[in-house]
Parts: C-alpha cells; structure tokens; sequence
C-alpha cells in the first residue's frame, strides 16, 4: 500500500523521496515535517488517512528536505527552497493536471504553488491553513516570548528518547487522542527529523507570507478549518477563505490540529473533499470522480465484482454475510446510478477496477 519509494534532485541537488500508490483522480499532498513515507502507514495518526486518501485517489506524497527519507543534511530550510522542491516532485512523478492538498505547514506551500502554476491545480483543498507564519500576524511581545520558548524547546528536546519535551507539541497538534496515538505522534517527531532541522523549518515558516499571492488562485479552492483548532487559530483559515477567489470554507468541530479516526470530524472532512471535487468536475474522465461517494468497503465489493464473483464469492472473500454484500451492492448501484450488475462492471472495469487476479484483494 505505500506504494514504491522514489528519488528525485531539487534545483540545488538535494535529494528528496517520494511515492505513488492509490487508484482514481491524481492527488499530491504537500510535505510537512511531521511525515515519513515508511513509517507513516504504521502509525494509528497517519495510517488510517492514507488509507482512506488512496482507497479514493491516486496520492503522491514526499519527504521535505532534511525529513524522512529526504536528505537530512540540507543548509537551505527555506521557505522557497521547499517551493522549489513541490515543483520537482511534481516533475519528477510525471503530474500535468492534479488535485493539490495542503494541510498546516503545507497550506502555504499548496497556495503559492497554484497562484504561480495555475494550469496544474485542479482543486485547491487546505486544511489547517495558514498564509502568515506567526510572527507576520502582528505579534504581541508575549506571541514572541511563545514562539522562541517553543523553537528552545525543540532544540533542547526533539530527539531525545525522553519525550517530555515533545509532547507539548503532541498536546497542541492532538489533544483529542487516544494513549495509542499520542505515543506514536511524540514518538514519529523524532523519527521525522532532526531538532536543528525542526528549528529551521520552524523558523522558516513562522516567518511565512503569502498573502500576496491569494487573490492570485484560480484553482477551485476549499478551506477546511477545526474550528477549536489549538495549533492555527481559526480566524487564520477563515482569512484564507475569504482572500482566494470564490473559495469554499468549512468549519469543523474539532480541538486538534490533525483530524484523528475516531473523531466526527475526520468522516466529514474526507466527505466534504469529495464533495467539493466531484462539484468542480475538471480533471481527467469524470468517470473517475463519480466513484468518490463509495466508502471503502463498497470501492472493495465493486472490484470483486468487477472481477466476475458472484454474491456468495465476495462474500466468502471478505467474510462477510450475503445479505452484507447485497446491501453494499444496492447501495453501489444507488451512487453510480446504474440499473444493472452488467453496467456497474462496465463502469468499474472502464475506471480501472477488477484488475487483479480475483483472490488478491486485501481487506480494509
């Protein structure tokens, strides 16, 4: 599921990583320094996102520079080094036309990049957005004392095994998660990169400034904003909205920064994605974006079907109830809007489902 892991170089040679994996209308997310494309499908913070973001389209992700996979050693942190580098990812993967998602530290990356590349960006989707680092936010003398108490803190504590000092910042991006994911969110800060590369990054983008290069979007753009948001206030997404041209705001109910599973939140965020795409029709086959409504384990039973199984074969390969399976197929039918068992694998076959041998379906 993590699809291969490529190399590609940036403008000034450093080496980046990235990867492909999924199936329907191509999406990139932009790279924050929170990620690791190994380690992030084990993780209960990431791992049920990437799940759902592949079941549904085909993501390219990447490490940035000094992060994960990506080359550690880098003097240049940026913020248009790390433009430059979202340029050679979506040169490197081949990417003419695509969905573009931002999410915190990315958003303003995601914003520059489709007011500058305005043919690629199909759809702008932000979450967590912010277009003004911290200190361009008119700072108060105590907003300062806050952000070079917090970048001590990283210095001081990111990469030791203890991990008091990171899990202040695992309070502020998921006060609202379960012992399990708090552990792995302190522990993958860690594994994510290196205090002195975490302190440039920081640096780098509390200094941020595009607000500029807003009104210069044309993208279809949606802004998804927690409304209780503890790391990025609220207002900060709201600006974001109501500064890029017709752009869609949102708000959720939720005190994290990063929407977890469990929460109501999360199914509606992935839901109104969806939604919003399949509204702006403008990227590839349609017929792509028409398959965006199915859960993940309705996308599972239409590729058996696809595959020629009958209702008691799926249900056998899923190990699940007959009268389970002929629920989702009603329901399938319903989305797709079609009458038949012969037109839905018509349809799924011509999306690109039922391509594997039948036998080798993995389970959600």
């Amino acid at each position: 599921m993590t699809g291969q892991i490529r190399f590609c170089k940036t403008f000034d040679g450093v080496r980046l990583a990235y990867s492909q994996a999924g199936r329907g209308p191509p999406m990139l997310e932009v790279a924050t320094w929170l990620n690791h494309l190994e380690h992030d499908w084990k993780s209960p913070v990431w791992g049920p996102r990437l799940a759902e973001l592949t079941a549904h389209y085909t993501l390219t992700r990447y490490d940035g520079r000094g992060c994960g996979l990506s080359e550690r050693k880098v003097k240049d942190l940026t913020f248009e080094a790390c433009l430059r580098d979202l340029e050679a990812v979506v040169d490197a993967a081949g990417l003419t036309q695509f969905i573009l998602l931002g999410c915190c530290q990315g958003t303003g990356l995601a914003i520059a990049y489709a007011a500058r590349h305005p043919d690629r960006v199909s759809h702008l989707i932000l979450y967590g957005a912010f277009a003004r680092g911290r200190l361009k936010r008119d700072p108060s003398p105590q907003d300062i004392d806050e952000a070079n108490t917090m970048l001590k803190l990283v210095e001081i504590g990111w990469g030791r095994d203890n991990p008091a000092f990171r899990q202040v910042y695992t309070t502020l991006f998921i006060p609202e998660s379960k012992p399990e994911q708090y552990r792995w969110f302190s522990e993958m800060q860690r594994l994510s990169t290196t205090a002195e590369n975490a302190v440039g990054l920081i640096r780098a983008f509390d200094a941020m400034d595009v607000t500029d290069e807003m009104p210069e979007v044309r993208s279809p753009t949606l802004v998804l904003h927690a409304r209780n948001d503890s790391r990025v206030p609220f207002a900060e997404g709201h600006l974001v909205a109501s500064s890029i041209p017709n752009a869609e705001f949102v708000p959720l109910e939720s005190r994290n920064h990063i929407l977890l599973e469990h929460q109501p939140a999360w199914r509606q965020f992935f839901d109104e994605v969806a939604r919003f795409i399949r509204d702006h029709r403008t990227i590839g086959d349609a017929s792509e974006i028409d398959f965006l409504d199915l859960t993940v384990r309705e996308r599972e039973v239409l590729d058996l079907i696809a595959r020629g199984l009958d209702n008691v074969q799926i249900a056998t390969q899923l190990s699940v109830s007959a009268k389970t399976v002929r629920n989702h197929i009603n329901s399938i039918f319903s989305k797709l809007g079609t009458p038949s068992r012969a037109l839905a694998i018509v349809r799924a076959r011509e999306a690109g489902f039922g391509s594997a041998p039948a036998g080798t379906q993995k389970r959600a």
